[in-house]
């Protein structure tokens, strides 16, 4: 098992705890994050899923009450001769250091896995979910949620998709970011093209005149389906909906045309799952 170097910290700009500081910078640490090849996964649940999918901690930053929590995680890992180094600090200088209050306990610098080719994600898999710049944090981490839990065999982000390794994404997912398997895939819309060639029929959730409803997709589902969804407020783009085979739409009641991006992902994935796929367990990224 790795083996922690626990190391106490009283002075919030000790230079050793420069990945730490200012998380709450969105922009901030979208830029440098994957610049400086890491992530940062917070509390002892999801760092437990980060490293149970093979990913591995550059450090730790924790209260000194979680650092039996860690001993645990990392005991369960295979053996080897890591030293992860663990900084121990008081509530008060986790929240000078951070800019919030760490009420999760823990905080770890991951090393960010290599992403895998597009081609490579796509073998083998029969539903495939593509989040075409979606910007919103909280929807990215929301829809991988839902894509663990209703048997999406991979996700594929476009490039100006947010980061499903920035901190809230992480969260939100609850650490399933970890468990599905996902990739960017650029370029897009042309990247449509490639789908088609690995036998994908891609299907735009969008409003359109000519657009099917679910239903009608459920009841003759094709082999391998990548569903594609848009943006917040805008939807996805008019070049991606012209290009995709099908368009698609929840019908809905009430007078509302629409659902948030990460319900409507869910509604889609539940609808169009492979009988008997839900729920089963998966490789990491």
């Amino acid at each position: 098992m790795p083996v922690a170097s626990l190391q106490p910290v009283t002075d919030p700009a000790d230079e050793r705890l420069a990945d730490y500081v200012s998380l709450t910078d969105v922009a901030l640490r979208s830029r440098q994050e994957p610049a400086k090849g890491l992530y940062i996964a917070e509390s002892s649940t999801v760092l437990g899923r980060a490293l149970a999918a093979g990913h591995r901690p550059r450090s730790v930053l924790l209260s000194p009450r979680w650092v039996p929590d860690l001993e645990r995680l990392l005991a369960g890992l295979p053996a080897d001769d890591t030293v992860v180094p663990v900084y121990v600090a008081e509530e008060p200088v986790l929240e000078a250091i951070t800019g919030f209050h760490v009420h999760r306990g823990a905080l770890a610098a991951m090393h960010r896995p290599v992403l895998e080719p597009v081609a490579s994600l796509l073998a083998g898999a029969r539903r495939v979910a593509v989040l075409e710049d979606i910007v919103d944090h909280t929807n990215v981490g929301a829809a991988f949620r839902s894509a663990a839990a209703l048997g999406v065999d991979a996700v594929l982000v476009t490039p100006r998709c947010a980061d499903p390794l920035y901190r809230r994404s992480v969260r939100v997912s609850m650490g399933t970011v970890f468990q599905v398997p996902w990739t960017r895939i650029d370029p897009w819309p042309e990247g449509i093209a490639l789908l088609r060639e690995a036998g994908f029929v891609t299907a735009a959730l969008a409003l359109s005149d000519d657009s099917i409803t679910l239903d009608a997709l459920v009841a003759d589902p094709p082999d391998r389906l990548a569903l594609v969804l848009g943006a917040e407020g805008h939807g996805l783009k008019p070049t991606t909906v012209a290009e995709s085979d099908l368009v698609v739409r929840i019908p809905m009641a009430g007078g509302v045309d629409s659902l948030n991006v990460a319900a409507a992902a869910a509604v889609a994935f539940w609808a169009t799952r492979v009988t008997g796929q839900a729920g089963s367990s998966r490789g990491s990224v």
